[in-house]
């Protein structure tokens, strides 16, 4: 059964001949294969470790593995969804390798890790990684390889030491983290010693070739997608967003050095296309792009595209789609309130949601899916008001397309504006009154889970304080109900779920991750933050004129 999945595969790199003395490496997806082989961000790190001749590579899912070495230097994680955790720490036990870091000797391997879910916050779950890479792997894989190859032969602490020298390698155990009381808020986070970098600085590439799939397989959750990066990061810089602020400056691929070669690649081994990006059609030369992929030679592909800006949406682009076997196009307008969007800084109108509707049932589309959100600072019941009147009038504009509002619950983010406010208590009382506003309607309403807020909002602002936490819940499970319960268990040792959930913090508090910079200084946060802050004055002055 492994082997032909592994079979299955059609790789479009070739990976290198491992060296007799080459360095035993696991790199692990903590999901099953198809999650993990979907992921473009696990693919391209896999190959950029399996073209290395110093490093003989086995890959590691939850459901079955490639033949592994009997004793790794290096076991790596790629980390993108919160709740995998449990994964990782089964996988460590299953390999007989401590959970915790502080545990393990001279006879474990060096267990590292990476993703968004790390690079955003890794404080959550800083006690079970050695090392921690922070931000863009094209530069920082290979130097990380490279410092520990210099190392290889020393002990255990010299190699972390020497590790954490690197910029973006971050070593949690060479951090002291000091609390105001067991309970309270963080006093201050300290290395250990002078030669110990005070703050790690997260990388960012700053190249114009993004990344493409390095494989192609049916197995895969999205069967047989060849995927291509077209711009990473944002431009709009909504002020909760984490895949805008986390990831800036935005960039975007070269049309001829990069996007063109890669499509051409992966369509020798498939005719299914993914476009990949948060704002993909902001891309200053997706019109060319477009006219590329509209070739006649390419009609038979299936083309997907991730979420798109509400003013780019053009008959042209649903056209393109709508031939190319897609149905549906996704935007995020986040409200239907201009005065929520002005706070968040969501710069479009409801003219432009709606042209957009208009547009894409012009050009064959026949579904249309929203992403909205409900408890954003400083939200009103006539924002929902307004959100519900919005669909309406899509629906009425574009009659026969059928429309989604997927919404979820504002959850604060570390390093964006917002991540100093907690989640609004009355978010599930919205998401239920929004469900019956839209429902008889026959708008397809799609709310996230609540409780699943909560727990990414622990997540998203927790500290070290809550890897006994997450020891717990693996055993009782990873309802909210179980969090509850460990909280319960491990009163008094660390502050409540409240606290991390939601309590707005000081703006003059030491942060978790105040020791891991971010493309933005705090500074300039608190400036997003004032901008914010002074939009809610003006729409408080507005409500006032009207009483």
């Amino acid at each position: 059964m492994t082997s032909s999945i592994f079979a299955a595969e059609r790789l479009l790199f070739t990976p290198a001949t491992p060296n007799t003395d080459a360095i035993a490496t696991i790199f692990a997806f903590p999901n099953e294969y198809s999650v993990g082989i979907t992921s473009l961000g696990y693919q391209v790190v896999w190959a950029t470790l399996a073209m290395r001749s110093d490093l003989q590579v086995s890959r590691l899912f939850t459901d079955i593995h490639e033949p592994l070495p009997r004793k790794p230097e290096l076991l790596g994680f790629s980390m993108s969804w919160e709740l995998d955790y449990v994964n990782i720490l089964n996988l460590l036990e299953s390999l007989e390798i401590p959970i915790r870091a502080a545990f393990r000797d001279p006879n474990h391997p060096i267990v590292f890790g990476g993703g968004p879910v790390l690079t955003a916050n890794p404080e959550p779950f800083a006690d079970f990684f050695d090392v921690i890479l922070l931000g863009d792997g094209e530069n920082l894989l290979d130097n990380f390889i490279d410092a520990y190859q210099a190392v290889r032969n020393a002990d255990r602490q010299t190699q972390l030491q020497a590790l954490a020298q690197v910029p973006g390698i971050y070593v949690p155990s060479l951090y002291e983290v000091e609390y105001y009381d067991v309970d309270g808020t963080i006093k201050s986070i300290q290395p250990i010693s002078p030669e110990i970098p005070a703050v790690v600085q997260k990388q960012t590439y700053r190249g114009n070739t993004l990344s493409a799939s390095t494989v192609v397989t049916e197995k895969a959750a999205w069967e047989n997608i060849y995927m291509v990066e077209v711009v990473r990061s944002c431009p709009e810089m909504c002020r909760f967003c984490l895949a805008s602020y986390l990831t800036l400056p935005f960039r975007t691929a070269s049309l001829e050095g990069s996007l063109i070669p890669a499509i051409t690649k992966g369509l020798t081994v498939t005719n299914r296309l993914g476009l990949l990006g948060a704002s993909v059609t902001q891309h200053p030369e997706f019109e060319e792009l477009l006219n590329y992929i509209s070739q006649p030679q390419f009609d038979d592909i299936r083309l997907s595209i991730a979420s798109v800006r509400t003013n780019t949406v053009t008959v042209q682009l649903a056209q393109t789609l709508a031939k190319r076997d897609t149905k549906s196009l996704t935007i995020a307008v986040e409200s239907g309130s201009s005065r929520v969007r002005q706070i968040i800084n969501k710069k479009l109108d409801n003219d432009e949601i709606i042209q957009a509707a208009m547009n894409a049932k012009a050009g064959g589309l026949t579904n249309l899916k929203l992403y909205g959100m409900v408890g954003i600072p400083s939200e009103e019941p006539e924002d929902l008001d307004a959100t519900v009147a919005m669909m309406r009038d899509i629906k009425k504009a574009a009659p026969g397309l059928r429309l989604t509002l997927g919404c979820s619950t504002f959850v604060p983010k570390s390093h964006t504006p917002f991540q100093w406010l907690g989640v609004n208590r009355q978010a599930q009382k919205r998401l239920q009154f929004l469900q019956k506003q839209l429902k008889p309607q026959g708008i397809d309403f799609r709310p996230e889970s609540y409780n699943w807020s909560i727990i990414q909002a622990l997540l998203s602002r927790g500290d070290r304080r809550l890897s006994h936490l997450l020891e717990l819940t693996r055993n009782f499970g990873d309802s909210l109900g179980s969090y509850k319960r460990a909280f319960k268990e491990l009163k008094g040792q660390l502050p409540s779920l409240d606290f991390y959930v939601h309590t707005n913090w000081s703006t003059d508090q030491v942060l978790p991750w105040s020791h891991l910079q971010g493309p933005l200084p705090q500074s300039t946060l608190l400036k997003h933050l004032a901008d914010a802050t002074s939009q809610l004055d003006k729409s408080s002055e507005k409500i006032m004129a009207k009483c």
